[in-house]
């Protein structure tokens, strides 16, 4: 997901960078690495959620997620091939607009980068929860979060290649489910063809709702463009490829999320967070079960490994560079050379799951993305402001960022209102924390070593 990949941003890649990386990589290549972290099974561990959410619309919600993150997806891929570096919404807001700006766009992500981990230990912790509800739920969290904590201050990593292995078997396992789906709703004389999935029962304000947590989903669509460096003709490819994995994974969340409401239709469930589990025994019986859970445990696990590995590292780069207290943050365990501190820190931080559900924790996570992906969009623009002098397409470079940033905005209102009032505390915080670094505003923000994280 968001975070998996940039373990790759801050760590191999920029290692490998000083050595002189060798462009390898083709668009499917390319295409096969971003969805490998955008970790499509997702759509099943929060599968309770969004149709809670939507009313029994969660296909309906992923096809308005769809085409917000394809309006995103567009403006992130002019962004990339006119800024071919490594920093994402925070490197682009910068250059195009203003590196105030940016460091806002940067706090905002922060708070997904602090809270992704949590997250996927949560909906970790509900699943196993809903198997063994003997075991307390606060002991699967707190496991999750000691064991992933140890690995990683010895310093262990996850290979990219392991990363495709899990991809191909999370897709293999949605296939089974959707194979499944069918062969149950067929044996039960029940419709294939509906439009239920997409309408609900709740209007469009309710697949609006669902659309704004679905979008979890998509995080990490625009890790492609930490692979330029290494990839033919970049500067085509890559806006291609982020292009393309936003449609592929929406195309994928969109029949698997109809499929299975078909089987289990309706808006409210008594395990809302861990509604596919019981669904893929009903498909497939225990066994299948078991399969998907142990699939669905797998891919939370080296997930949350590898989120607390990046955002443990994006902090000791923003204490190293000054954004953050060094003394703090900047940290390094001489005997591991991994930032303890910052690992325990995330630690901590992700013990508020056990107080937590699925739907408020996803939507924390949102409020950051939503800001930093309306904020891209007007990058765009203000980028077509600075260089109208060289012929930009209008429509390209204004209009349809402009629909992008109406869309993400208006998703972002949707979101649960805890996590309004956690998300705009949050960039509060940030923007006091801004004033007082650059003396109000007198100074321009100390600029985060992207390329350096690692």
């Amino acid at each position: 997901m968001f975070l998996c990949c940039r373990l790759r941003e801050w760590g191999s890649v920029t290692t490998e960078h000083h050595h002189g990386l060798q462009k390898t990589l083709k668009l499917h290549s390319v295409v096969l690495f971003g969805l490998a972290y955008m970790a499509p099974i997702i759509v099943l561990g929060i599968f309770g959620v969004i149709a809670e959410k939507s009313n029994g619309a969660s296909a309906g919600s992923y096809l308005l997620a769809t085409v917000a993150m394809l309006f995103t997806a567009l403006s992130y891929g002019l962004m990339a091939k006119h800024y071919p570096v490594s920093g994402s919404a925070y490197t682009y807001v910068r250059k195009s607009l203003d590196a105030r700006l940016g460091f806002v766009v940067g706090w905002a992500i922060l708070l997904d980068y602090l809270f992704l981990p949590l997250v996927i230990w949560l909906i970790g912790g509900a699943y196993l929860s809903g198997e063994f509800p003997g075991v307390p739920f606060w002991v699967w969290i707190v496991a999750f979060i000691l064991i992933t904590s140890t690995l990683n201050i010895i310093g262990l990593k996850v290979a990219d290649r392991t990363n495709f292995v899990l991809m191909t078997f999370q897709l293999l396992i949605l296939a089974i489910f959707v194979a499944l789906s069918i062969a149950h709703l067929v044996s039960h004389s029940e419709t294939l063809v509906s439009t239920t999935p997409f309408t609900g029962a709740g209007g469009f304000a309710a697949i609006a709702a669902g659309a704004a947590v679905s979008a979890y989903s998509f995080l990490g669509f625009d890790a492609v463009s930490t692979l330029t460096e290494e990839t033919y003709d970049a500067e085509k490819t890559i806006p291609r490829a982020i292009v393309l994995v936003a449609l592929i994974g929406g195309a994928i969340f969109v029949v698997v999320s109809y499929f299975v409401t078909l089987v289990s239709p309706g808006g409210t469930f008594d395990n809302v967070d861990s509604l596919a589990e019981d669904i893929a025994k009903t498909i497939g019986g225990s066994l299948f079960g078991a399969v998907f859970l142990a699939a669905l445990i797998l891919g939370q696990f080296t997930s949350g490994l590898a989120a607390q590995a990046a955002v443990s590292r994006l902090l000791y780069a923003m204490g190293r560079d000054g954004v953050l207290p060094r003394r703090m943050f900047a940290m390094i365990l001489e005997r591991f050379h991994t930032p303890a501190a910052n690992i325990v820190l995330v630690g901590i931080i992700g013990l508020a799951a056990i107080f937590l559900d699925v739907a408020t924790s996803t939507s924390f996570i949102n409020f950051g993305a939503f800001t930093a992906f309306a904020l891209v969009n007007v990058a765009v623009i203000g980028y077509f402001a600075r260089h109208r002098s060289d012929r930009l397409n209008p429509w390209r470079y204004v209009l349809l960022p402009a629909a992008g940033v109406i869309i993400d905005v208006y998703l972002l209102t949707q979101l649960d209102e805890k996590a309004l009032i956690l998300g705009l505390s949050w960039l509060g915080i940030g923007i006091v924390y801004l004033l007082v670094l650059t003396r109000g505003l007198t100074r321009t923000p100390p600029e985060l070593s992207i390329d350096d994280a690692g």
